[in-house]
């Protein structure tokens, strides 16, 4: 079975891990910090701070930028449940807003129309969400957030080693924060790196950074110039606000490390990939690839093609049957947010053209480092039989 994402693990990556679990420490130990400061310098950040996964490091986002009850979220129709969740987790509100149906993305047009139709709420943030690794204008959607007093979150899950390039030629990596307060980062299997489960968060503001660290453990502070008691001893520490179990363990870390050298190749071959895939299927009248935006370098994460299913004949859920027949699977990224009967129940019926022109005709094939060339053409011609 070809899968739609899979890990690429070799001997250095086992070496690695095998490393930290013959040492003495498993969790808390010094490779977690390693791993951050080797995440910060590969992406510009002045802090990288490690958590459990991509949901926890937005949940934390939240929790860091003081978003709670009464406050409202934007965030785009298309993206993994966690996008929107994070904000019901502390309190808040979400208003979805639509995207490009080429795209996926949320736009400069589209936020402002969700910022205009709900300008009378207490609007808080914006969570720009890279989908399949791919960013939007983050310069003009940076300058429209401030305008409006928003805190801009980067949901970067997709978009490790991803380059936005400005009005003026410069280029920013994905989660140095050019245009954002905080950039958040998955690090499951399926992604550009695997640790098994990890997420992180980066920010250039020491203050947030600090208070980052302090809610993913349990809000304890050990550094004795820090407590607010009266007691003392080598033993003591100190609860100063409610925080959470949002660690990640030296296992995790000791594969991130080794997973981030390796980063550049993988990014250039899901590149090579997603090349292919557009040129095999440029000429078809029934499918079209996510229009690809210039000021974007993408590490792609994902290979989205658009199908037109009733100039097929077939619809979507019979198409990946015969794929799958065929021993290549395939997935749907992402069920527009507001389907989801939680959401439904909360908000009530909801449509945006957008998302449901891009939801109507979306399909993810397999896109992942240790796919060969037999397996990508194979993927091909089967996709082509529905061209």
């Amino acid at each position: 079975m070809i899968p739609y994402g899979r890990h690429h693990i070799d001997q250095q990556d086992i070496d690695q891990v095998i490393e930290v679990l013959k040492g003495d420490w498993l969790t808390c130990g010094p490779i977690i910090e390693t791993f951050e400061n080797e995440l910060a310098q590969q992406v510009g950040a002045k802090h990288a701070i490690a958590c459990s996964n991509g949901t926890t490091a937005l949940h934390l986002a939240m929790l860091a930028l003081n978003i709670g009850i009464n406050d409202i979220v934007l965030v785009p129709a298309i993206t993994f449940l966690a996008s929107a969740n994070a904000a019901r987790y502390v309190g808040a509100d979400v208003v979805f807003v639509d995207v490009d149906p080429q795209t996926g993305l949320m736009t400069l047009d589209t936020l402002k129309t969700a910022i205009a139709t709900n300008k009378d709420k207490n609007l808080k943030a914006v969570v720009n969400v890279h989908l399949a690794g791919q960013c939007e204008d983050l310069e003009e959607i940076y300058k429209i957030s401030r305008q409006h007093g928003l805190f801009i979150i980067e949901d970067a899950a997709h978009a490790l080693g991803t380059t936005y390039t400005d009005e003026r030629g410069k280029n920013h990596l994905i989660g140095a924060n050019s245009f954002s307060d905080l950039t958040t980062f998955s690090f499951h299997p399926v992604k550009t790196i695997a640790m098994g489960e990890g997420g992180a968060l980066t920010t250039q503001d020491s203050q947030i950074a600090a208070r980052l660290k302090l809610l993913r453990s349990h809000g304890m502070v050990r550094e004795a110039s820090q407590w607010q008691g009266g007691e003392t001893g080598p033993w003591y520490y100190e609860m100063q606000e409610l925080g959470y179990n949002y660690r990640l363990s030296d296992i995790n870390c000791a594969l991130g490390v080794s997973q981030l050298k390796k980063l550049e190749s993988f990014v250039a071959k899901r590149s090579g990939m997603v090349d292919q895939y557009d040129r095999a299927f440029a000429l078809s009248s029934t499918m079209t690839p996510l229009t690809k935006l210039t000021a974007s370098r993408t590490a792609w994460h994902l290979y989205i093609v658009l199908m037109d299913f009733a100039k097929i004949g077939l619809s979507r859920a019979e198409v990946m049957k015969q794929l799958k027949d065929k021993g290549i699977g395939t997935q749907v990224h992402y069920i527009p947010l507001y389907h989801q009967p939680y959401y439904k129940n909360l908000y009530g019926m909801i449509t945006l053209p957008g998302a449901e022109a891009y939801y109507t005709s979306c399909l993810s094939l397999p896109l992942y480092a240790s796919l060969t060339q037999k397996q990508q053409d194979a993927v091909i011609k089967a996709i082509l039989n529905y061209a």
